[in-house]
């Protein structure tokens, strides 16, 4: 493969010191990710290597120059960059400038950090029921709870209700204290963190006070009515197809419900089918309703958690090529023992 050299001007001593990043940290780290040699000259940064992986570093310096400001690059943003760049999605990553999710107690803006995020975000916005279904760390729940309050505050839903199946994930519910509500609280803990965050706690509490906020596990939604609602479903993956359809048949009139869930990570018995996996296989492309299919590239978490989630996927892909081995391989053997059988 032939070798070349190309350089990016940068123009600005400000552009090329967050590009670089503290002791030329991301550069280092783009040039070990594409197997370049890259250097600074002036305001220009030189790339040299093979013309494809170049290319592809070009490419991702270019996108990464075109980020609004207060975007932070870092590793996770760079390996995003350079994902889209392989598969040629490279110009998506304006779609990230502009848009705030939510903003904080504290006056922090929230912005989608992924495409995958993006487009889930609008889907909320544009749906009337979305299921956001990923590995961990995409940022589903959180975001989610930033449309819900988002709502709230633009009085397009009177009432937040966010609640999760209270299936055990290997500790035993009936040894915590207290009625059910209490037992599962530690499980809900995500969601009171996201709340507390967007609103403040003395806000959230006083919400929580006057019921304008509910967390509940789902039992607690059995025969009831969701109007004027945020509904927030967490951990679907956990449901049964009993308890999908329960939950999704409670919406009424001005509501709007959100599934999220990790199929990865299924705590329900064996033999048991998910009623997330049922419902995004069964709903899928009717009217009002959107499946938003998060994957290891919108993780937003240390780089190091995508890595871990491909490390898993590629085991569990190993398996089910290997199942299928076997099994073709079973195939085979049946004909051949039914001609001796016959001899």
């Amino acid at each position: 493969m032939a070798q070349i050299r190309q350089k990016i001007d940068v123009k600005s001593v400000d552009k090329l010191a967050r590009i670089l990043g503290a002791f030329d940290e991301n550069l280092n780290f783009l040039s070990a990710q594409l197997s370049l040699v890259a250097y600074v000259e002036g305001v220009k940064i030189i790339l040299e290597g093979e013309e494809k992986n170049v290319e592809l570093g070009l490419d991702v310096l270019s996108a990464l120059l075109k980020l609004e400001p207060d975007v932070v690059i870092d590793e996770s943003k760079i390996t995003y960059c350079i994902e889209l760049a392989k598969e040629g999605r490279i110009g998506e990553i304006a779609l990230l400038s502009g848009g705030v999710v939510a903003i904080t107690a504290k006056g922090k803006q929230i912005k989608c950090k992924t495409i995958g995020q993006k487009q889930y975000v609008e889907a909320i916005k544009k749906d009337t029921v979305v299921f956001g279904v990923g590995p961990a760390g995409t940022g589903k729940t959180y975001l989610a709870v930033c449309m819900a309050v988002s709502a709230f505050k633009a009085k397009q839903a009177e009432k937040i209700i966010l609640t999760r199946p209270a299936v055990e994930a290997g500790e035993k519910l009936g040894f915590l204290p207290g009625d059910l509500q209490e037992k599962v609280d530690p499980y809900l803990r995500p969601l009171y963190d996201a709340l507390q965050e967007l609103l403040g706690i003395e806000t959230y509490v006083k919400l929580m006070e006057r019921g304008s906020i509910e967390v509940a596990p789902l039992a607690y939604m059995r025969g009831r009515t969701l109007s004027n609602a945020f509904i927030i479903l967490d951990e679907a993956q956990n449901t049964t197809k009993e308890q999908m359809k329960m939950f999704l048949t409670r919406m009424g009139e001005g509501s709007k419900m959100v599934v999220t869930g990790d199929v990865t990570q299924m705590d329900l018995p064996e033999g048991k089918e998910s009623g997330l996996i049922h419902a995004t296989k069964i709903l899928d492309g009717v009217e009002g309703v959107s499946v938003c299919k998060l994957t290891a590239k919108d993780v937003v978490r240390h780089p190091l958690v995508m890595r871990i989630i491909r490390a898993y996927e590629k085991d569990e892909e190993g398996k089910q090529v290997k199942k299928q081995s076997q099994s073709q391989n079973k195939s085979k053997e049946k004909p051949r023992q039914k001609r001796q059988i016959e001899k």
